[in-house]
């Protein structure tokens, strides 16, 4: 795959995995990976699960670079070296295996992504089984030389039936100092058999501090009320907060708290500002952006009402609005359900190529109604 050609393992935007140095807010699965590591007795299969963006393929990738730099029996505190046990999943930039790594042409690691498909120029939607062949025939072909090889999966969550039924017998019988490292964002998804042949490492939502060093080592600068917003709309998701801060999500979601500040009147000039943003042309991920904004300003007013629990504001006075907007949990089932009516609108409209700018400012008149009749 060239440098070009689109990764369905990196964010655009973003560094790619293999190039993220920190695991940011992960301490304690890089620390449960380090005991089995230092216990003499590694399993050859782990399953990475946690939500989309919070570090899973980082992990991965920094697995993989410190098995293949330190072979078993070797001398960068390998798995059978002699104690004090690692205490870290650092390698040097400049070891020749993370040199390798970094461009591309490591022997001992293999990379299970969805392919490229040259005749359609586009991403192939799964992982195949025809991929799991290639890693097969590639095993075949390669040795290992006393120290590790390492897969990576990313993610399991994109192979179908018959490449995870393949995957399988590689979990069942594995080759001679493998580790398969399985990326999932929905482990409950997966096959059972296979869940059960791998360790667990679950990751978790980045807290705000953590949002703010995991978007610096992105290269976007933020500021900390900003990493804050990015934090509560992102759902600790740093890879959601990229793609948001990149599609200026924390200023368009507070334009949109600000338009629910004004109903059940309408601010005509907000609603039509936001409908115009709506129709560049060229940006289709601001358009995206701007209605996955909406359903998530519902889901939070929602929620809000529901429990009366404010949590992280991710725009100035939101709480204040919403406890106006949606007092009771009364108010709250008719929010829910205007909200997944609208979400369930929008996505037929974006379907059919509908004007975006006509679907915002029927969805103001729908959230109008719903103001009038359930707001304090």
């Amino acid at each position: 795959m060239s440098d070009d050609t689109p990764q369905p393992d990196r964010i655009d935007g973003a560094p790619h995995p293999r190039d993220t140095q920190r695991l940011i807010g992960q301490q304690m699965a890089e620390q449960s990976f380090l005991e089995a590591l230092a216990s003499g007795r590694l399993h050859h299969g782990w399953m990475i699960a946690g939500p989309r963006g919070v570090g899973k393929a980082t992990l991965a990738w920094r697995i993989a670079r410190y098995l293949i730099a330190n072979p078993p029996g070797g001398d960068g505190g390998g798995l059978f070296d002699a104690p004090p046990p690692p205490t870290s999943l650092e390698v040097d930039p400049e070891h020749p295996v993370a040199r390798r790594m970094a461009a591309g042409s490591e022997p001992g690691l293999f990379r299970l992504v969805r392919p490229w498909d040259d005749k359609a120029k586009r991403l192939r939607a799964e992982i195949t089984i025809a991929e799991v062949r290639k890693l097969k025939s590639r095993f075949a072909l390669s040795a290992a030389d006393g120290g590790w090889r390492v897969v990576i999966v990313d993610a399991m969550d994109e192979m179908n039936t018959a490449a995870a039924n393949a995957l399988l017998k590689l979990l069942e019988e594995p080759p001679a100092r493998t580790t398969l490292l399985l990326v999932t964002h929905q482990p409950s998804a997966l096959l059972p058999t296979i869940r059960s042949r791998c360790r667990m490492l679950q990751l978790r939502p980045l807290g705000t501090e953590d949002m703010g060093d995991a978007l610096a080592q992105a290269g976007i600068d933020a500021s900390p009320d900003e990493a804050a917003a990015l934090s509560a709309l992102a759902a600790g998701s740093v890879g959601a907060a990229v793609r948001l801060s990149l599609n200026d999500g924390p200023r368009l979601y507070a334009e949109i708290v600000e338009l629910l500040a004004s109903l059940p009147q309408m601010d005509r000039a907000r609603a039509l500002k936001l409908a115009e943003a709506a129709t560049a042309r060229g940006d289709e991920d601001r358009v995206n952006t701007i209605f996955s904004l909406l359903d998530l300003a519902l889901v939070r007013l929602a929620r809000f009402g529901a429990t009366g629990l404010p949590g992280p504001e991710a725009a100035p006075g939101e709480a204040q609005i919403f406890a106006r907007l949606c007092p009771s949990p009364h108010s709250a089932r008719a929010w829910a359900e205007q909200g997944q009516q609208i979400s369930a609108r929008t996505r037929h409209g974006r379907a059919v190529n509908l004007d975006p700018a006509a679907l915002i400012l029927d969805t103001v008149i729908k959230l109008q109604k719903t103001a009038a009749d359930h707001s304090a």
